[in-house]
């Protein structure tokens, strides 16, 4: 049991894919203007990795080697496609929000990674285990990224204003993004260094 808590939790803390690993930075950088937007791509995200990981864990046996990678790409693209549509249909200003970063999951390279890494070599409950761990992990570094900026850039937190006035204009900017990650890279590599 310890070992399944472990597989669950080390994309958390431990191999955090945008903070410790420094994996999946496009969507990272490029949507976290807002928290809502952090969880709302991180939980898309989160699906398609425990979809395709134990679909391709199913699988693994099956497909053969020499088109492991395409085979995995095309799973991986089927649910990105479902997670899209659904997306739409029933959160269109998310949709809006996310634009084109919804359809690039299926080359983020976290997902594509923990299908060749993982996935294909394990079993198909400590691959869901590894998708939920690595996806919740991803939704936790974008929301946390997504919160500095907004409460930073606009005084907001949630879409809820709580300061008065814009707020700092490069925080919800392309360069705010830099600023905000690497001031959150820098806290978790001194905390890991401490340990």
């Amino acid at each position: 049991m310890n070992s399944k808590l472990s597989i669950l939790t080390k994309g958390l803390f431990k191999e955090n894919p945008t903070l410790v690993l420094i994996l999946g930075m496009c969507p990272s950088l490029g949507v976290t203007t807002s928290a809502i937007n952090g969880i709302g791509m991180g939980l898309a995200t989160t699906f398609v990795l425990v979809m395709s990981n134990v679909l391709i864990s199913f699988l693994k046996n099956v497909i053969p080697n020499k088109v492991r990678i395409p085979s995995f790409i095309v799973i991986i693209a089927t649910f990105v496609s479902i997670i899209d549509l659904l997306i739409q249909g029933y959160l269109p200003a998310l949709a809006e929000s996310l634009g084109l970063f919804i359809p690039l999951i299926v080359v983020n390279c976290i997902v594509l990674g923990r299908a060749e890494a993982f996935a294909s070599k394990n079993n198909i409950f400590d691959s869901l285990l590894d998708g939920l761990g690595m996806g919740l992990g991803f939704t936790f570094a974008l929301f946390l990224i997504g919160f500095c900026r907004e409460l930073l850039g606009s005084g907001a937190i949630l879409n809820t204003k709580f300061i008065e006035g814009d707020g700092i204009l490069i925080f919800v900017l392309a360069p705010g993004a830099f600023i905000v990650m690497g001031f959150i890279i820098a806290i978790v590599n001194y905390i890991q260094q401490k340990k």
